[in-house]
């Protein structure tokens, strides 16, 4: 067996013995080609098989920033007599700051998203995340709508009352059961 074959036949290419086997550049320039070649041959099947799958992916784009996000839930604004007396005053709050970015209805507008989700159900953000929210305002991190900036001007009664407003809308829309959360309006 000559020192090249034994080379083969163990796996292993040990460069000094092709170099003295074939006794000059040229001939190493030629094998180190012939390997790049069937390495190549080699991987083209994996690359088809990863084309192929990533092909077969959905090829629906994703919406884009402007495009409001589809709601987890379908709601309606109730308004009235169905709201304490605190929760009517905090409807007020949030007419002045709030519906702007969270739309009049808070279901939402391109700018920011809707309240009567079950992400900001009580036991996903409590009471102590909206008051956090509204006096410091939040990073991004469920939505693509981008940080919320702190809400000046507004008292610690208002937000209560507030808080009020967005938990008896999420209750009777029925992003919680009544007696899952208790609070005090």
């Amino acid at each position: 067996m000559t020192c090249h074959a034994a080379a083969l036949f163990y796996g292993k290419i040990d460069w000094r013995i092709i170099i003295g086997n074939f006794g000059n550049g040229a001939r190493l320039e030629m094998a180190t080609k012939r390997i790049r070649i069937s390495l190549f041959f080699a991987a083209l099947p994996v690359s088809i098989l990863i084309l192929t799958a990533l092909a077969a992916c959905s090829t629906e784009p994703a919406p884009a920033p402007d495009t409001p996000t589809p709601l987890l839930t379908e709601t309606t604004a109730p308004s009235g007599p169905e709201l304490s007396n605190s929760a009517l005053l905090g409807k007020e709050v949030f007419d002045a700051n709030c519906a702007i970015c969270h739309g009049a209805d808070v279901m939402g507008t391109g700018t920011g998203p809707p309240l009567i989700d079950r992400i900001y159900e009580p036991g996903h953000h409590s009471d102590v995340s909206i008051r956090s929210a509204v006096r410091n305002g939040v990073p991004q991190h469920h939505w693509w709508f981008g940080n919320m900036p702190p809400v000046a001007g507004v008292s610690d009664a208002a937000v209560e009352n507030l808080i009020c407003y967005i938990r008896e809308l999420q209750l009777t829309n029925g992003i919680f059961e009544e007696g899952a959360y208790s609070f005090s309006c």
